[in-house]
């Protein structure tokens, strides 16, 4: 590696970018330990010694009308970032998907002279096309984590590469061999962003009664990625208690930080859909998804979206090209969808062993690129980081 000290900047605005940020820090460090990395993030990424110029624990946001309720907040986040950039003069800046700040940034980066690397592609196959050529002409590398994205990009110049999912080492590197799976245990992953959780809480524990009814030998519990959520989470189930004291339901404890030994414990989850499921594919527990938007934000996003990209939502279907976990969006999301789907795919459900095999496939797929994703991410960024100080 080049002996000068590479400065790099990493944005990331979600939980999933801020794990994935971390371990890129980390392999950076490792490939040149001289490296200076800022830049925005959270709490993992401060571990892995990101000076944090921005806490991004609480920015992920989802949908028009929630991200219209922040947008002063972002703006003002912008404007700090900017001037910190011209102050510090990054040899590159990852950005790390969330593309409705990040896109704007690079536009700013780009007028400014500073290399982007984007880590984590926006989903451009599902949301405005239009971003593709933004995309060329403001990066100058794009790493992609699913095989399929690269033609994606066929055509529009940019310089694409598929460096492998980072979940696949993550997920393997801190697995138990002594944790076993329970077959009567099922996991409740309503999300981590407050838009989300709320909506989706209260029909799975109306599945979990459901349930109960049919296989009383089941039991249950809600898992958070950090202490605010879980807060929020018992919060909405006392509130449910409360709300309908004729629902039946067991005992469900919320815990918190630590949904990767219940991914290794659990035989079946409830989940929101988004990064966990490909987490929990790799890990190989069988998920019913489900997801509700705000019904603003919905009918928007019919209107831009006519047909959904491989005619799913949830990653592990997408990247398979067929249903791998059953899937239930908006007004599709009831009790009895979800405590059926829950039975077809329990240890002597019809489904079980079909989506055990999928599983599988998908994480090989994932790993086509070597199962050191972060590590092939951190030799493409330091390789931009090389050719710009040998430029300058």
């Amino acid at each position: 590696m080049s002996a000068a000290k590479p400065k790099i900047w990493i944005i990331a605005g979600e939980s999933s970018g801020d794990l994935y940020g971390a371990q890129l820090a980390k392999d950076l460090r490792t490939l040149n330990p001289e490296t200076e990395i800022a830049g925005m993030g959270g709490m993992k990424m401060r571990s892995a010694g990101v000076n944090i110029l921005v806490d991004s624990t609480e920015l992920g946001v989802v949908g028009i009308v929630e991200v219209l309720g922040s947008i002063f907040k972002f703006i003002r986040i912008m404007f700090f970032l900017l001037a910190k950039v011209r102050e510090e003069k990054p040899d590159a800046v990852v950005l790390i998907d969330y593309p409705g700040f990040n896109i704007r940034f690079a536009k700013r980066l780009k007028k400014i002279g500073i290399p982007v690397i984007w880590y984590i592609s926006p989903q451009v196959w599902v949301w405005r096309k239009s971003n593709i050529p933004k995309l060329a002409h403001y990066c100058t590398k794009m790493m992609v984590i699913f095989p399929f994205e690269v033609e994606v990009y066929n055509g529009s110049g940019l310089d694409v590469e598929f460096v492998g999912h980072p979940l696949v080492e993550l997920v393997k590197g801190r697995q138990d061999p002594a944790l076993k799976r329970d077959p009567n245990q099922i996991l409740l992953l309503p999300g981590s962003r407050r838009s989300e959780t709320k909506r989706l809480l209260w029909p799975m524990l109306q599945a979990v009664s459901l349930l109960q009814k049919s296989k009383p030998e089941l039991h249950f519990v809600i898992s958070a990625p950090r202490e605010k959520v879980a807060n929020d989470l018992l919060r909405d189930l006392t509130e449910f208690k409360q709300r309908f004291p004729e629902v039946s339901l067991p005992e469900i404890p919320v815990v918190s930080g630590k949904t990767p030994e219940l991914l290794q414990t659990a035989t079946a989850a409830f989940a929101a859909s988004g990064t966990v499921t490909v987490e929990c594919a790799i890990a190989g527990l069988p998920l019913v998804v489900a997801y509700r938007l705000n019904p603003l934000t919905f009918l928007l996003a019919r209107m831009i979206i006519r047909k959904l990209f491989r005619n799913a939502f949830t990653m592990p279907n997408i990247i398979l090209n067929r249903v791998v976990f059953e899937e239930f969006l908006q007004f599709q999301v009831t009790p009895e969808a979800l405590s059926d789907a829950m039975k077809r795919i329990l240890p002597d459900g019809e489904r079980r062993l079909l989506v055990e095999n999928a599983m599988a496939e998908m994480t090989h797929e994932l790993s086509s690129g070597g199962e050191r994703a972060c590590m092939n991410a951190a030799n493409c960024v330091m390789n931009v980081v090389q050719k710009v100080q040998a430029q300058s």
